[in-house]
């Protein structure tokens, strides 16, 4: 048992440490039951919740979440659209997020499914700096899909790739 003060008192009776908080005018809060014996404290009940709310709070804060975006592709798109994409994907891996690419093929481009694969691999090398495979290309029905993720740590500021990319789309 532990007393408003912080004070270690030791071992008491149930009844021992309610009189005690009794008397101090708190409450007597359980602080780690799994302990033998289990350790109880002299506090005051709702500002116990409160530093607890608040710890819950700033933790959940410092957490990072990582998103996935999606990107769309055909096989026999054109390079600006590729390049296009291609800037997209590298703002989506600065920012900590990762992509998920993924390769429509409609009607007959079925039969040419080597097509979709290079245009993967050929994504997948220009983002080589930056990101690297998750998941390798898999084929799955009429999509072939395939995971990058950041390479390295997240970077906090913006490196010289992203002022590169701010500075194509000003032009």
């Amino acid at each position: 048992m532990i007393s408003e003060k912080g004070e270690q008192v030791g071992i008491l009776s149930l009844r021992e440490a309610l009189a005690m908080a009794e008397e101090a005018g708190l409450d007597l809060v359980e602080i780690s039951p799994s302990a033998k014996p289990p350790v109880a404290k002299i506090i005051d009940y709702g500002k116990f919740r409160y530093h607890q709310q608040k710890k819950e709070k700033d933790s959940k804060k410092s957490q990072i979440q990582i998103k996935v975006k999606e990107i769309k592709l055909k096989p026999n798109i054109d390079t600006h659209d590729f390049d296009t994409k291609l800037k997209h994907a590298r703002e989506f891996v600065l920012k900590g997020n990762k992509v998920r690419l993924t390769i429509v093929f409609r009607g007959r481009e079925m039969l040419h499914r080597d097509l979709g694969r290079k245009v993967v691999e050929d994504f997948c090398r220009e983002l080589s700096d930056i990101a690297t495979v998750e998941a390798a290309p898999k084929l799955m029905g009429r999509m072939m899909t395939t995971i990058l993720i950041p390479s390295g740590k997240r970077p906090k500021s913006p490196g010289p790739a992203a002022e590169a990319i701010k500075g194509e789309s000003n032009a």
